[in-house]
């Protein structure tokens, strides 16, 4: 066997190191040029979600209908709540925000619905295979949000 002095084995040691994180360095550069072509060439979209179902043509008349079944409900509550016990009232209390969720689903499905619609047709165009709300995006994607708004100014 060899007999290496501290000095040599400290070396080597350096050596082997120094190999290792160059080629670290080697894979994560190469690494981080395939990341900013993948992005610059994006399949991916993000949309901000919220502002597109607000710029929906119906999102104000939900708002108004939700008021209105709110207020036709409250009305309904306090006239035939008026000789309830407390658990009656509970269990009334409950029965109207079942319907008040359902109305809201009721109403909410169809905009809905238009918003995927016109997401998967803009996304179609550009070729995207995926779209994500953009607040799950740190870097990268390309934003649909004012073309998915323009196309449901069309409908």
């Amino acid at each position: 066997m060899i007999k290496l002095e501290k000095k040599q084995v400290r070396i080597v040691s350096i050596l082997i190191a120094m190999i290792f994180i160059g080629s670290v360095v080697a894979i994560a550069l190469t690494q981080t040029g395939n990341i900013a072509s993948a992005a610059s060439s994006s399949s991916v979209g993000v949309i901000d979600y919220q502002q597109v179902m607000a710029a929906h043509p119906d999102a104000q008349n939900f708002q108004g209908k939700m008021e209105a079944a709110l207020a036709e409900v409250k009305k309904e509550f306090d006239e035939k709540s008026a000789g309830m016990n407390d658990q009656e009232k509970a269990d009334y209390y409950m029965q109207c925000q079942e319907r008040l969720a359902q109305k809201q689903q009721e109403l909410l499905d169809p905009i809905e619905n238009a918003v995927d619609a016109a997401i998967k047709k803009v996304a179609d165009k550009k070729g995207l295979a995926v779209v994500i709300h953009k607040s799950a995006v740190v870097y990268g994607g390309q934003d649909i949000t004012a073309e998915v708004i323009t196309e449901l100014g069309k409908k």
